[in-house]
């Protein structure tokens, strides 16, 4: 069977894209540097948020220079720093140490300056309960950070804990029709802690398609439509940053109706601790 919408990008040094791309607004590319390397680049027609997955690097966005940025070890190790990068801009990348960076971008018209989003503007907390609960960092949203300026990027990071759900009950972003859904595409891309765990995906559509695939590092899971929903196997924490476009960024779910009544337990759930 030929996957239509998950592969695994590459995490060799320098700038490494997807294979191939089922989206039509969203892209990705992880960047890797040694010590003392830089890209550059030119964004285009897109805005681009550069998330530090681990590391620290200077960068140069048109005229702005942003010193330093970044300190977390790795994904795991506490809130991100980000620089959002906005089309028609050429940066520079020069790694202090060794630096993971991912890339989403987005086609963006948006004339704004560049600005880094410090850990302190990054929203966390938890979804969920129980076996389904997971925590949250809220990076780029227009709930979280209002006042960020960006044209259609919404991104984010999860937290999945040893054996719990998550994205559960499965939602899908089809129509717009808000508030009760959006039209948006969106991507992850996952992290595995400790080394050689695995997670599920599962994404399915009202037509009747379906796919799972093994979360290992540096897969991707891009979803121009269909429900999805994603599971950690016991012993092993999963992480995807979570990156969305459309042609808005109000954010709005439709849950498979099926499996909706899972979150009405919720309330309940937290209330015995859960």
């Amino acid at each position: 069977m030929d996957y239509r919408y998950h592969c695994y990008v590459p995490a060799e040094n320098g700038a490494n894209s997807l294979p191939f791309n089922p989206c039509s607004l969203l892209d990705f590319q992880l960047l890797e540097l040694g010590a003392g390397e830089t890209w550059s680049g030119h964004s285009g027609n897109r805005e681009i948020l550069a998330v530090i997955l681990g590391g620290t690097a200077h960068f140069t966005v048109g005229g702005e220079k942003f010193a330093a940025v970044g300190g977390r070890a790795n994904v795991f190790s506490g809130k991100p720093h980000s620089v959002y990068i906005p089309y028609g801009t050429d940066f520079t990348i020069e790694a202090v140490a060794p630096v993971e960076i991912a890339l989403p971008s987005a086609p963006s018209d948006l004339a704004t300056a560049p600005y880094v989003i410090e850990p302190g503007q990054v929203a966390s907390g938890r979804w969920g309960a129980a076996n389904f609960g997971r925590g949250y960092h809220q990076i780029l949203t227009e709930i979280a950070q209002p006042t960020l300026p960006a044209r259609r990027l919404i991104v984010g990071e999860t937290f999945t804990p040893s054996g719990n759900w998550s994205t559960y009950p499965p939602h899908r972003h089809k129509n717009d029709n808000l508030p009760a859904e959006a039209a948006h595409e969106e991507m992850y891309y996952f992290r595995v802690a400790p080394a050689g765990g695995f997670g599920i995906c599962r994404m399915y559509t009202d037509e009747g398609y379906e796919e799972n695939f093994t979360v290992r590092d540096h897969g991707v899971h891009m979803m121009p439509e269909g429900y999805h929903t994603v599971v950690s196997a016991p012993g092993y924490t999963t992480y995807y940053l979570w990156f969305l476009a459309g042609a808005q960024r109000t954010q709005g779910a439709h849950e498979d109706t099926d499996l909706s009544w899972v979150t009405k337990t919720v309330p309940l759930l937290r209330d015995l601790g859960h």
